[in-house]
């Protein structure tokens, strides 16, 4: 099967969705949120026997123009497939989520307003996926946008909640900054070298007497995808907006808006790593974001009180990490995994824990109407076996040994020390320290505190099994990476 039906199915199936949302008149919308988990899933199963024109080099549609703006490799269905598992795993923590939603949406007794979130991700899916094939400027500029679109109504989405109108207009206002500041950066660039594809870049790179103008707008690209995946100084927007927004939409920017921005990330400064005359400043600009971005986020976090709050200084935190992985510049070889291969598994990983604790906040805001750290008093008593389960992705997301986190955190750290990225080291070293300390804070408030008059939480079947199922990858990863690293090659 062509890989470009992928795009096309998921696109139908968005809209399929909309329209029988609009027509089909029922009291609960829940069906909408089934239906596109079970479409998208399909999808998933067709990732595995999508092929590109150089499997099929003879037949009609190998030869189509559209190949030259859309590429399918190996990086192009891992990160398809992780934008597939993303979004299923969103639609399913927004069905347990509905309630909130119904509440601020239109009112607690109707989920009238709802029908439309379920789709929503959807659409957000395309894009991810048309970034991971992207092969031009100009299309993957569009395909971002997508995304960043549907960002916006999701984050604003509870219309009768200050604080997610408040998110949706600073996400907003910035992410309109960022673009300007993308768009501009592309411009640059085409301007330097004549040329928008990304497979012609390094040709037209070698003819260039002077770098300074496209240097310059490299880093206007970098200033607009940072914020994307929340590098600082571009990580203003995140800590209000994470509290703000919805949970599952917080879920969806925490892991798929950055995996969105690192995929691109790397097609675009694939060229220039391979050029000697950009690679040694392209690669001291990621290394002064990676610390930057490693220093604020952790140091940041350590302070904080609301669950939801920490996670997103958590979120800048990670993608410090991630960047220290590319600035390491570490190319592919038989027997290691280069610099792109690691952020794909950390992103993975990342995935996996960082959904599974969205899972637990989700019902603990429901249930206890809260989402700061002492509405986590008591949990281990009145739940454990969910204490546990949380105590363990908790742990995974610090780096605790024998934990997929561990392993990513294991790769970043040496490709660095490889690199000699001494200071890098050095201050990720830090930053891992200190996530120990805020992410067991929030062990300390289950297991120690007294849960005084909290009931237990009673899970929904969708979430009983997400969280199970999270939480045992996040064990048998730690253990037995292979499926990941089976799926990167």
């Amino acid at each position: 099967m062509p890989a470009y039906y992928l795009e096309a199915l998921t696109v139908t199936l968005g809209l399929v969705l909309l329209i029988a949302e609009a027509f089909v008149s029922t009291k609960s919308k829940a069906w909408v949120g089934i239906a596109a988990a079970v479409g998208l899933g399909g999808v998933l199963v067709l990732t595995c026997i999508a092929i590109g024109p150089d499997a099929k080099p003879d037949s009609a549609w190998a030869k189509w123009p559209l190949w030259n703006f859309y590429q399918f490799d190996s990086l192009a269905r891992f990160y398809k497939t992780f934008a597939l598992v993303c979004t299923i795993l969103v639609i399913l923590l927004s069905i347990d989520y509905r309630k909130i939603l119904a509440r601020f949406t239109d009112h607690p007794g109707s989920e009238n307003g709802t029908g439309e979130y379920y789709a929503l991700p959807v659409f957000a899916c395309v894009g991810m996926m048309l970034l991971a094939s992207a092969k031009d400027l100009a299309g993957a500029f569009v395909a971002l946008e997508l995304v960043t679109v549907t960002f916006y109504v999701m984050v604003a989405y509870m219309r009768r909640n200050v604080g997610s109108l408040e998110a949706g207009v600073k996400y907003l206002i910035l992410g309109a900054l960022s673009t300007g500041f993308l768009v501009y950066g592309i411009a640059w660039v085409y301007g330097a070298t004549g040329t928008m594809s990304l497979s012609n870049l390094q040709p037209s790179i070698s003819n260039l007497q002077s770098p300074t103008a496209l240097l310059f707008g490299i880093a206007l690209v970098m200033v607009g995808l940072g914020f994307k995946i929340g590098a600082v100084p571009m990580q203003v927007w995140i800590p209000d907006v994470y509290q703000g927004a919805p949970t599952p939409t917080t879920a969806f920017l925490s892991v798929g808006s950055k995996a969105a921005g690192f995929i691109l990330m790397i097609r675009f400064l694939e060229p220039f790593l391979a050029s000697d005359m950009t690679r040694g400043p392209v690669l001291k600009l990621l290394a002064i974001l990676s610390i930057a971005t490693l220093l604020f986020g952790n140091l940041a976090a350590i302070p904080q009180t609301n669950f939801k709050r920490l996670l997103a200084y958590s979120s800048i935190a990670h993608a410090g990490f991630l960047l220290l992985a590319l600035a390491s510049g570490a190319p592919e070889t038989g027997s290691s995994l280069g610099s792109s291969q690691v952020v794909s598994f950390y992103l993975a990983t990342y995935l996996i824990m960082t959904l599974g604790v969205f899972f637990v906040l989700a019902q603990v805001r429901i249930q206890r109407d809260g989402e700061n750290i002492t509405d986590f008093n008591g949990l281990g008593k009145t739940n454990p076996l969910l204490a546990l389960a949380l105590t363990v992705l908790l742990a995974a997301l610090a780096g605790v040994p024998l934990t997929a986190g561990f392993i990513g955190k294991f790769f970043v750290f040496s490709l660095a020390m490889e690199a000699k990225l001494w200071a890098g080291v050095g201050v990720a070293f830090i930053a891992a320290a200190a996530g120990f300390y805020y992410y067991l804070n929030v062990v300390r408030a289950m297991w120690w505190a007294d849960p005084g008059d909290r009931a237990a939480i009673t899970l929904p079947a969708i979430s009983k099994v997400c969280i199970a199922l999270l939480t045992v990858a996040t064990l048998v990863l730690g253990i037995w990476p292979q499926p990941i690293l089976a799926l990167l090659k």
